[in-house]
């Protein structure tokens, strides 16, 4: 099968490159290259092709492609940037962008995308009131966070919440601009799908850390925060408490559920969307996360500050039930184990913060 990988030389794109290679399949890569992303050229696997080319070039996307049997749509710009005047480019990137690409499959006659989606569509996760059962909480508050009350509270009767597994069933709750734009990307998806006859799978990641991520920027994830602390003798800064609950997956866990959804899309229903969670299926806190970074980094404790940011949810964490059953997935990278490689592996310098590949949340 020959797939195209937009955003194929980044952080999860080139994982997900190497897992294609190496099942068979013939990836060819769209990548924009930008210089801040990739201060040095990338080295591709031999005979891997890569059309250095922006995704919202209708032109260049259309050339690209050409004899593709499929798509795996990795390019985005992630996390929660700076502040609200990055908007527009989350807006353009992920959205015109998607546009763009979905308009040039309909025109080539390709109807087999994989989007990378995100967790963050959901909002805060699942929780559960002893009294009142299932709820879900609004947003935090700036008073309450500024107190440190870090932990939502029951919409009814302002109980305390026990944090749950979220599924792909629950409702859509975007909080903050880069959720809105991975959401849009679905809808976006579920449009092309029914109207083309098309199929389409996203994968809602998690917590993404692994081998080649990003360091030193604000758009990278927050395992990539502390590992890049770490390298300069610092302490990981871990915000509010530190007990807030993610799922980390790692990148090649990752990379082969793009890989086995983009060989099960042939037997998916024309005009069929679906979403799948990605993650490890093992919920761990921020601060133990850090914890386990500077033990095998051998570096300083980490220190928590009970600083915070109004777009963090506190605890985000569901069951990837659903993919294992359907694909036969499973992680295979433990979170000891994936952490520790993580701790001496290579990170990717930026020269300046632009587009990476996994959400920067704590």
């Amino acid at each position: 099968m020959r797939v195209l990988v937009t955003g194929g030389a980044g952080f999860i794109g080139s994982h997900i490159v190497a897992a294609l290679l190496e099942r068979g399949h013939d990836p060819v890569v769209l990548d924009a290259l930008l210089p801040a992303v990739h201060p040095v050229r990338p080295t591709l696997p031999e005979g891997v092709a890569c059309l250095e080319a922006d995704v919202r070039n209708p032109a260049e996307v259309a050339r690209a492609l050409g004899g593709v049997d499929a798509v795996c749509h990795q390019a985005a710009m992630v996390g929660l940037g700076k502040d609200f005047a990055d908007t527009p480019a989350y807006v353009s990137c992920n959205d015109h962008g998607t546009a763009v690409l979905l308009a040039a499959m309909a025109e080539a006659g390709v109807d087999r995308l994989v989007l990378a989606g995100s967790m963050v569509v959901y909002g805060e996760g699942r929780y559960d009131c002893p009294e009142h059962g299932p709820v879900r909480p609004g947003p935090r508050r700036a008073g309450d966070l500024a107190a440190r009350r870090f932990e939502p509270r029951c919409p009814h009767c302002g109980g305390e919440l026990v944090p749950g597994l979220v599924s792909e069933d629950a409702a859509m709750d975007p909080r903050n601009v880069y959720a809105v734009t991975k959401l849009a990307q679905e809808h976006l998806a579920r449009s092309w799908a029914r109207a083309t006859g098309g199929r389409a799978v996203s994968l809602r990641y998690h917590n993404v850390y692994g081998p080649g991520m990003p360091r030193d920027t604000p758009y990278a994830g927050v395992a990539s925060f502390f590992r890049s602390a770490l390298a300069r003798g610092e302490a990981p800064r871990v915000f509010e408490d530190g007990r807030q609950r993610r799922d980390f997956v790692h990148v090649r866990d990752v990379a082969m559920a793009n890989v086995l959804a983009l060989e099960a899309l042939g037997s998916h229903a024309a005009g069929g969307f679906e979403a799948f969670n990605c993650g490890s299926d093992a919920p761990r806190t921020i601060g133990e996360m850090a914890r386990v970074l500077s033990a095998a980094c051998g570096g300083p404790e980490p220190v928590v500050t009970g600083e915070y940011r109004l777009g963090d949810v506190r605890h985000i964490t569901a069951t990837s039930r659903r993919l294992r059953q359907a694909l036969g997935w499973q992680p295979r990278v433990g979170f000891e184990e994936g952490m520790t490689e993580f701790a001496c592996a290579p990170q990717r310098r930026l020269s300046h913060p632009v587009s990476t590949a996994a959400p920067a949340t704590q």
